[in-house]
Protein backbone atom coordinates (compact mmCIF):
# COMPACT_ATOMS: atom_id res chain seq x y z
CA UNK A 1 0.00 0.00 0.00
CA UNK A 2 1.25 3.37 -0.98
CA UNK A 3 0.32 5.84 1.89
CA UNK A 4 2.29 8.64 -0.14
CA UNK A 5 -0.24 8.16 -2.61
CA UNK A 6 -3.15 8.34 -0.21
CA UNK A 7 -1.89 10.96 1.37
CA UNK A 8 -1.10 13.19 -1.65
CA UNK A 9 -4.92 12.64 -3.30
CA UNK A 10 -6.56 13.09 -0.13
CA UNK A 11 -7.33 17.53 -0.34
CA UNK A 12 -8.04 16.99 -4.37
CA UNK A 13 -10.53 13.94 -3.05
CA UNK A 14 -11.85 16.03 -0.05
CA UNK A 15 -12.18 19.52 -2.68
CA UNK A 16 -13.53 17.96 -4.93
CA UNK A 17 -16.48 16.67 -2.66
CA UNK A 18 -17.33 19.72 -0.87
CA UNK A 19 -17.66 21.71 -4.56
CA UNK A 20 -20.12 19.09 -5.31
CA UNK A 21 -22.34 20.36 -2.16
CA UNK A 22 -21.04 18.02 0.82
CA UNK A 23 -20.59 19.92 3.89
CA UNK A 24 -17.33 20.07 5.17
CA UNK A 25 -17.44 17.82 7.81
CA UNK A 26 -19.65 14.96 6.07
CA UNK A 27 -17.12 15.09 3.48
CA UNK A 28 -14.16 14.59 5.70
CA UNK A 29 -15.62 11.75 6.95
CA UNK A 30 -16.64 10.24 3.95
CA UNK A 31 -12.89 10.40 2.43
CA UNK A 32 -11.56 9.20 5.64
CA UNK A 33 -14.34 5.95 5.06
CA UNK A 34 -13.56 5.90 1.59
CA UNK A 35 -9.32 5.29 2.64
CA UNK A 36 -10.39 3.15 4.79
CA UNK A 37 -12.15 1.05 1.87
CA UNK A 38 -8.89 1.35 -0.53
CA UNK A 39 -6.53 0.14 2.22
CA UNK A 40 -8.58 -2.84 2.30
CA UNK A 41 -8.79 -3.22 -1.80
CA UNK A 42 -5.87 -1.89 -3.31
CA UNK A 43 -3.30 -4.27 -1.97
CA UNK A 44 -5.19 -6.92 -4.04
CA UNK A 45 -7.24 -4.99 -6.82
CA UNK A 46 -5.33 -1.67 -7.57
CA UNK A 47 -7.60 0.57 -9.52
CA UNK A 48 -6.35 1.90 -13.16
CA UNK A 49 -7.18 5.57 -11.57
CA UNK A 50 -6.55 5.84 -8.02
CA UNK A 51 -7.81 9.31 -7.26
CA UNK A 52 -11.20 8.48 -9.54
CA UNK A 53 -11.49 5.46 -7.65
CA UNK A 54 -11.48 7.52 -4.41
CA UNK A 55 -13.97 10.06 -5.49
CA UNK A 56 -15.91 8.06 -6.13
CA UNK A 57 -15.96 5.57 -3.47
CA UNK A 58 -16.29 8.56 -0.83
CA UNK A 59 -19.07 10.33 -3.06
CA UNK A 60 -21.12 7.29 -2.38
CA UNK A 61 -19.69 6.82 0.95
CA UNK A 62 -21.52 10.62 1.62
CA UNK A 63 -24.60 9.53 0.21
CA UNK A 64 -24.73 6.27 2.19
CA UNK A 65 -24.43 8.98 4.76
CA UNK A 66 -26.22 10.75 3.99
CA UNK A 67 -29.94 8.29 3.07
CA UNK A 68 -29.09 6.53 6.72
CA UNK A 69 -29.22 10.31 8.29
CA UNK A 70 -33.48 11.12 8.70
CA UNK A 71 -32.89 14.48 9.73
CA UNK A 72 -31.61 15.34 6.16
CA UNK A 73 -33.98 13.57 3.85
CA UNK A 74 -33.94 16.72 1.68
CA UNK A 75 -30.37 15.82 0.33
CA UNK A 76 -31.36 12.71 -0.51
CA UNK A 77 -32.34 14.54 -4.26
CA UNK A 78 -28.43 14.54 -4.65
CA UNK A 79 -28.48 10.96 -5.54
CA UNK A 80 -29.64 11.72 -8.98
CA UNK A 81 -27.13 14.27 -9.35
CA UNK A 82 -24.09 12.07 -9.35
CA UNK A 83 -21.75 12.84 -12.24
CA UNK A 84 -20.87 10.00 -14.47
CA UNK A 85 -17.38 8.39 -15.03
CA UNK A 86 -15.03 10.22 -16.26
CA UNK A 87 -11.71 11.81 -15.51
CA UNK A 88 -10.61 13.26 -12.67
CA UNK A 89 -9.84 16.75 -13.00
CA UNK A 90 -5.98 17.42 -12.42
CA UNK A 91 -6.36 20.24 -10.00
CA UNK A 92 -4.21 21.13 -6.58
CA UNK A 93 -7.16 22.21 -4.01
CA UNK A 94 -4.83 21.98 -1.36
CA UNK A 95 -4.42 25.85 -0.42
CA UNK A 96 -7.89 26.24 -0.83
CA UNK A 97 -8.66 23.69 1.86
CA UNK A 98 -5.96 25.43 4.09
CA UNK A 99 -8.38 28.55 3.67
CA UNK A 100 -11.45 26.98 5.13
CA UNK A 101 -9.68 24.78 8.05
CA UNK A 102 -7.94 28.24 8.91
CA UNK A 103 -11.63 29.93 8.86
CA UNK A 104 -11.74 32.75 11.58
CA UNK A 105 -14.13 31.52 13.67
CA UNK A 106 -11.62 29.00 14.74
CA UNK A 107 -8.54 29.13 17.26
CA UNK A 108 -5.52 28.66 15.67
CA UNK A 109 -4.99 25.60 17.75
CA UNK A 110 -8.39 24.41 15.83
CA UNK A 111 -7.29 25.02 12.57
CA UNK A 112 -3.65 23.21 12.58
CA UNK A 113 -5.56 20.33 14.05
CA UNK A 114 -8.14 20.44 11.56
CA UNK A 115 -5.45 20.99 8.59
CA UNK A 116 -3.57 18.29 10.35
CA UNK A 117 -6.49 15.99 10.29
CA UNK A 118 -7.81 16.95 7.14
CA UNK A 119 -5.48 17.99 5.02
CA UNK A 120 -2.25 16.82 6.11
CA UNK A 121 -3.44 13.12 6.51
CA UNK A 122 -2.13 12.87 10.02
CA UNK A 123 -4.41 10.38 12.27
CA UNK A 124 -5.63 11.85 15.40
CA UNK A 125 -2.96 10.11 17.58
CA UNK A 126 -0.37 11.11 16.13
CA UNK A 127 -1.95 14.80 16.53
CA UNK A 128 -2.62 14.25 20.00
CA UNK A 129 0.84 13.19 20.44
CA UNK A 130 1.97 16.15 18.94
CA UNK A 131 0.14 18.83 20.93
CA UNK A 132 0.57 16.11 24.55
CA UNK A 133 -3.60 15.75 25.27
CA UNK A 134 -5.38 12.67 25.50
CA UNK A 135 -6.09 11.12 21.63
CA UNK A 136 -10.00 11.59 23.30
CA UNK A 137 -9.52 15.34 24.10
CA UNK A 138 -8.00 16.02 20.18
CA UNK A 139 -10.94 13.97 19.12
CA UNK A 140 -13.38 16.55 20.35
CA UNK A 141 -11.37 19.29 19.51
CA UNK A 142 -11.48 18.64 15.99
CA UNK A 143 -15.12 17.68 15.88
CA UNK A 144 -16.12 20.75 16.93
CA UNK A 145 -13.70 22.71 14.23
CA UNK A 146 -15.50 20.41 12.12
CA UNK A 147 -18.88 21.32 13.12
CA UNK A 148 -18.03 24.74 12.87
CA UNK A 149 -16.58 25.21 9.52
CA UNK A 150 -19.47 22.36 8.34
CA UNK A 151 -21.25 25.23 7.00
CA UNK A 152 -18.61 27.07 5.28
CA UNK A 153 -18.19 27.12 1.29
CA UNK A 154 -14.81 27.74 -1.11
CA UNK A 155 -16.48 31.54 -1.23
CA UNK A 156 -16.15 31.87 2.14
CA UNK A 157 -12.71 31.11 3.09
CA UNK A 158 -10.49 32.46 5.94
CA UNK A 159 -8.27 35.11 6.68
CA UNK A 160 -4.84 35.11 4.61
CA UNK A 161 -3.01 35.85 8.44
CA UNK A 162 -5.00 33.06 9.68
CA UNK A 163 -3.41 30.59 6.55
CA UNK A 164 -0.20 32.19 7.22
CA UNK A 165 -0.45 31.19 11.27
CA UNK A 166 -1.32 28.08 10.26
CA UNK A 167 1.17 26.95 7.80
CA UNK A 168 3.88 28.08 9.96
CA UNK A 169 2.68 26.03 12.95
CA UNK A 170 1.99 22.97 10.08
CA UNK A 171 6.03 23.81 9.00
CA UNK A 172 7.00 23.60 13.13
CA UNK A 173 5.14 20.56 12.93
CA UNK A 174 6.28 18.85 9.74
CA UNK A 175 9.88 18.72 11.87
CA UNK A 176 8.95 16.57 14.32
CA UNK A 177 5.72 14.59 13.17
CA UNK A 178 5.44 11.14 11.90
CA UNK A 179 4.56 12.69 8.67
CA UNK A 180 7.21 15.47 7.10
CA UNK A 181 5.07 18.24 6.64
CA UNK A 182 8.15 20.81 6.24
CA UNK A 183 8.09 20.58 2.34
CA UNK A 184 4.61 20.65 1.55
CA UNK A 185 4.17 23.72 4.02
CA UNK A 186 6.89 25.46 1.63
CA UNK A 187 4.77 24.86 -1.22
CA UNK A 188 2.04 25.60 -0.36
CA UNK A 189 3.48 29.09 1.10
CA UNK A 190 5.19 29.17 -2.30
CA UNK A 191 1.73 29.63 -3.82
CA UNK A 192 0.24 31.64 -1.35
CA UNK A 193 2.66 34.44 -2.16
CA UNK A 194 2.65 34.37 -5.73
CA UNK A 195 -1.42 35.02 -5.41
CA UNK A 196 -1.80 37.63 -2.46
CA UNK A 197 -0.25 40.73 -2.32
CA UNK A 198 0.80 40.78 1.46
CA UNK A 199 4.45 40.97 2.05
CA UNK A 200 4.38 38.74 5.31
CA UNK A 201 3.78 35.76 2.80
CA UNK A 202 6.82 36.55 1.34
CA UNK A 203 8.41 36.98 5.18
CA UNK A 204 7.13 33.41 6.22
CA UNK A 205 8.48 31.81 2.72
CA UNK A 206 12.12 33.50 3.35
CA UNK A 207 11.60 32.56 7.36
CA UNK A 208 10.83 28.65 5.81
CA UNK A 209 13.26 28.54 3.37
CA UNK A 210 16.13 29.39 5.75
CA UNK A 211 15.43 27.16 8.57
CA UNK A 212 14.86 24.03 6.02
CA UNK A 213 18.35 24.95 4.48
CA UNK A 214 19.63 23.98 7.63
CA UNK A 215 17.96 20.85 8.21
CA UNK A 216 20.82 18.24 7.15
CA UNK A 217 22.84 19.46 9.82
CA UNK A 218 20.44 19.65 12.51
CA UNK A 219 20.48 16.16 13.61
CA UNK A 220 23.79 13.75 14.71
CA UNK A 221 24.11 10.34 13.00
CA UNK A 222 22.48 9.30 16.70
CA UNK A 223 19.65 11.26 16.17
CA UNK A 224 20.94 13.46 18.44
CA UNK A 225 20.32 17.57 18.44
CA UNK A 226 23.25 19.57 17.12
CA UNK A 227 22.85 23.06 18.13
CA UNK A 228 23.07 26.05 15.87
CA UNK A 229 26.72 27.06 16.85
CA UNK A 230 27.90 23.23 16.23
CA UNK A 231 26.44 22.79 12.73
CA UNK A 232 28.42 22.02 10.07
CA UNK A 233 27.07 24.79 7.81
CA UNK A 234 29.31 22.95 4.90
CA UNK A 235 25.93 20.77 4.92
CA UNK A 236 23.62 24.10 4.73
CA UNK A 237 21.83 24.60 1.59
CA UNK A 238 23.00 27.52 0.00
CA UNK A 239 20.59 28.10 -2.83
CA UNK A 240 18.04 27.94 -0.52
CA UNK A 241 19.67 30.35 2.46
CA UNK A 242 20.24 32.34 -1.15
CA UNK A 243 16.68 32.35 -2.05
CA UNK A 244 15.94 33.26 1.01
CA UNK A 245 17.58 35.77 1.55
CA UNK A 246 16.51 38.04 -1.79
CA UNK A 247 12.49 37.19 -1.27
CA UNK A 248 12.90 38.38 2.65
CA UNK A 249 14.98 41.71 1.15
CA UNK A 250 12.34 42.31 -1.39
CA UNK A 251 10.13 42.27 1.09
CA UNK A 252 11.33 44.38 3.89
CA UNK A 253 12.01 47.16 0.74
CA UNK A 254 8.26 47.74 0.63
CA UNK A 255 8.40 49.11 4.38
CA UNK A 256 5.67 47.08 5.71
CA UNK A 257 7.50 45.26 8.64
CA UNK A 258 5.90 42.16 10.20
CA UNK A 259 6.25 39.23 12.75
CA UNK A 260 7.65 36.52 9.93
CA UNK A 261 9.52 39.19 8.06
CA UNK A 262 11.57 39.95 11.63
CA UNK A 263 12.02 36.28 12.14
CA UNK A 264 13.72 35.93 8.89
CA UNK A 265 15.78 38.63 9.35
CA UNK A 266 17.12 36.84 12.52
CA UNK A 267 17.62 33.60 10.60
CA UNK A 268 19.04 35.21 7.74
CA UNK A 269 21.85 36.93 10.19
CA UNK A 270 22.78 33.15 11.17
CA UNK A 271 22.72 31.88 8.02
CA UNK A 272 24.51 34.20 6.16
CA UNK A 273 28.01 34.49 7.84
CA UNK A 274 30.62 31.27 7.33
CA UNK A 275 31.16 30.70 11.28
CA UNK A 276 28.82 30.62 14.83
CA UNK A 277 31.57 32.98 15.67
CA UNK A 278 30.81 36.05 13.12
CA UNK A 279 27.41 36.12 13.93
CA UNK A 280 26.38 39.91 14.39
CA UNK A 281 24.60 39.73 17.56
CA UNK A 282 24.26 43.23 18.17
CA UNK A 283 22.21 43.33 15.01
CA UNK A 284 19.94 40.12 16.16
CA UNK A 285 19.13 41.36 19.11
CA UNK A 286 17.53 44.66 17.55
CA UNK A 287 15.58 42.83 15.61
CA UNK A 288 14.33 40.94 18.61
CA UNK A 289 13.67 44.04 19.66
CA UNK A 290 11.27 45.19 16.86
CA UNK A 291 9.91 41.15 17.00
CA UNK A 292 9.09 41.88 20.60
CA UNK A 293 7.23 45.29 19.88
CA UNK A 294 5.30 43.48 17.22
CA UNK A 295 4.34 40.23 19.71
CA UNK A 296 4.82 41.36 22.73
CA UNK A 297 5.63 37.58 22.68
CA UNK A 298 7.26 36.19 26.22
CA UNK A 299 8.81 33.41 23.95
CA UNK A 300 10.61 36.31 21.95
CA UNK A 301 11.43 37.56 25.13
CA UNK A 302 13.06 34.51 26.17
CA UNK A 303 15.37 34.13 22.72
CA UNK A 304 15.92 38.18 23.05
CA UNK A 305 17.59 36.98 26.14
CA UNK A 306 19.66 34.53 24.63
CA UNK A 307 21.05 37.23 22.01
CA UNK A 308 21.34 39.76 24.73
CA UNK A 309 23.97 37.04 26.41
CA UNK A 310 25.59 36.63 23.09
CA UNK A 311 25.96 40.30 22.70
CA UNK A 312 26.63 41.98 26.01
CA UNK A 313 27.75 39.11 28.06
CA UNK A 314 25.83 36.14 30.18
CA UNK A 315 25.24 38.46 33.61
CA UNK A 316 23.42 40.41 30.82
CA UNK A 317 21.49 37.95 29.48
CA UNK A 318 20.97 36.39 32.48
CA UNK A 319 19.15 40.00 34.09
CA UNK A 320 17.14 39.80 30.83
CA UNK A 321 16.01 36.04 31.71
CA UNK A 322 15.44 37.76 35.47
CA UNK A 323 12.45 39.35 34.07
CA UNK A 324 10.69 36.59 32.76
CA UNK A 325 8.35 34.04 33.76
CA UNK A 326 10.21 30.93 34.89
CA UNK A 327 7.94 28.79 34.09
CA UNK A 328 8.00 29.81 30.29
CA UNK A 329 9.39 26.54 28.14
CA UNK A 330 13.07 26.22 27.36
CA UNK A 331 13.28 28.91 30.17
CA UNK A 332 15.42 26.63 32.71
CA UNK A 333 17.76 25.75 29.09
CA UNK A 334 18.36 28.85 28.83
CA UNK A 335 19.44 29.72 32.05
CA UNK A 336 21.96 26.55 32.25
CA UNK A 337 22.98 27.88 28.88
CA UNK A 338 23.98 31.11 30.26
CA UNK A 339 25.06 30.18 33.56
CA UNK A 340 27.80 27.80 32.04
CA UNK A 341 28.75 30.66 29.61
CA UNK A 342 28.91 33.05 32.99
CA UNK A 343 31.92 29.88 34.24
CA UNK A 344 28.94 28.13 37.04
CA UNK A 345 29.09 25.00 35.76
CA UNK A 346 27.55 23.20 38.76
CA UNK A 347 24.48 25.59 38.77
CA UNK A 348 24.37 25.11 34.75
CA UNK A 349 24.53 20.89 35.11
CA UNK A 350 21.66 21.24 37.83
CA UNK A 351 19.61 23.41 35.39
CA UNK A 352 20.31 21.22 32.54
CA UNK A 353 18.86 18.42 34.23
CA UNK A 354 15.91 19.95 35.45
CA UNK A 355 15.48 21.36 32.10
CA UNK A 356 15.81 17.54 30.94
CA UNK A 357 12.94 16.55 32.93
CA UNK A 358 10.62 19.30 32.39
CA UNK A 359 11.39 18.96 28.46
CA UNK A 360 8.39 16.96 26.12
CA UNK A 361 10.25 16.61 23.07
CA UNK A 362 12.61 13.30 23.31
CA UNK A 363 15.72 14.37 21.69
CA UNK A 364 15.26 17.47 23.53
CA UNK A 365 15.37 15.96 26.65
CA UNK A 366 18.66 13.59 25.62
CA UNK A 367 20.29 16.57 24.43
CA UNK A 368 19.92 17.97 27.87
CA UNK A 369 20.40 15.27 29.56
CA UNK A 370 24.22 15.15 27.83
CA UNK A 371 24.69 18.69 28.41
CA UNK A 372 24.29 17.78 32.23
CA UNK A 373 26.21 14.43 32.29
CA UNK A 374 29.21 16.77 30.00
CA UNK A 375 29.39 19.14 32.90
CA UNK A 376 29.69 16.45 35.43
CA UNK A 377 31.59 14.90 34.31
CA UNK A 378 34.28 17.55 34.53
CA UNK A 379 33.73 17.74 37.87
CA UNK A 380 36.34 17.27 40.81
CA UNK A 381 35.57 13.99 42.68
Amino acid sequence: MDEALLRSLTPSVLAILVRRGADFAAAEDAVQDALVEAIRVWPADMPRDPKGWLITTAWRKFLDATRADAARRRREDRVDEEPAPGPAPDADDTLQLYFLCAHPSLTPSSAVALTLRAVGGLTTRQIARAYLVPEATMAQRISRAKRTVSGVRFDRPGDVATVLRVLYLVFNEGYSGDVDLAAEAIRLTRQLAAAVDHPEAAGLLALMLLHHARRAARTAPDGGLVPLAEQDRGRWDTGAIAEGIGILQAALARDRLGEFQAQAAIAALHADVPTAGETDWVQIVEWYDELTRLTDSPVVRLNRAVAVGEADGPRAGLAALAELDSSLPRHTAVAAYLHERDGDPATAARLYAEAAHKASDLAERAHLTRQAARLNSRRPR
